[in-house]
């Protein structure tokens, strides 16, 4: 009801589609919404992306969230992590649990699973929308996130929407040697979904290239959450 109001960064971050589908989500809801814009490429060592890059980034991010809770006569910040959020990599969790901020669907013990049966029983659109991280997370630890960079993966991951893949990422690995220098996509898709972008391959290769990225891959083990996390030590 009007108790409620939802906030929505906009950044670099986050492609322009994420964006849209959250206005018109809360438009066709009845839920005030608020755009505030978030600047995570000044945040002092957000660009050298550490291993605490997203505590950095939801430390600063939700303290702008807070204050405009605050304006608006707010008591609490809910976030949306739920318990599949607790299997893997996720500092930005440490601020989260610094500030305050609640997340209800993790007190509630809910699992993705959980959260899309729930949602389609509502009626909510969003039911079987496919997983997201920020774009961010599509980078190699210790290689620079940069405005171009970030701007090639989301028109890459862009492409592959359009061509109806139900889950995909553009993971962006960066090499320099000597005089030799440029990038690779990575792609992730689902198994299931190889035969699809095999049978697509030159597109998909030819729009790479246009973007920027010197060399085109498929990764074989396929999609999964936090791909970028499998070579941090414990």
């Amino acid at each position: 009801g009007n108790k409620v109001v939802a906030i929505t960064a906009r950044s670099h971050l986050f492609p322009l589609r994420e964006k849209d589908e959250a206005a018109d989500f809360c438009k066709k809801e009845g839920i005030e919404h608020i755009f505030i814009d978030s600047q995570e490429l000044n945040i002092p060592g957000f660009r050298e992306n550490p291993k605490d890059r997203c505590y950095l980034c939801k430390r600063e991010l939700f303290k702008e969230i807070i204050e405009v809770a605050k304006e608006h006569g707010l008591d609490f910040v809910c976030e949306g992590s739920n318990l599949d959020d607790m299997g893997d990599y996720r500092p930005g969790l440490k601020a989260i649990e610094e500030l305050g901020v609640k997340s209800p669907l993790r007190e509630c013990n809910l699992w993705k699973s959980d959260i899309r049966a729930i949602s389609k029983e509502l009626g909510l659109a969003t039911w079987n929308k496919q997983s997201f991280a920020c774009l961010a997370s599509r980078f190699v630890y210790g290689q620079s996130i940069t405005l171009e960079k970030l701007n090639m993966v989301e028109k890459a991951e862009e492409l592959l929407l359009d061509l109806d893949f139900v889950q995909e990422r553009v993971r962006i690995h960066s090499f320099e040697n000597g005089e030799t220098s440029g990038s690779i996509a990575r792609i992730e898709v689902r198994p299931e979904e190889f035969s699809k972008l095999v049978e697509n391959r030159e597109r998909i290769f030819k729009a790479f290239k246009k973007l920027g990225f010197d060399y085109v891959s498929m990764d074989l083990q396929g999609y999964r959450s936090g791909s970028m996390n499998e070579t941090l030590e414990d």
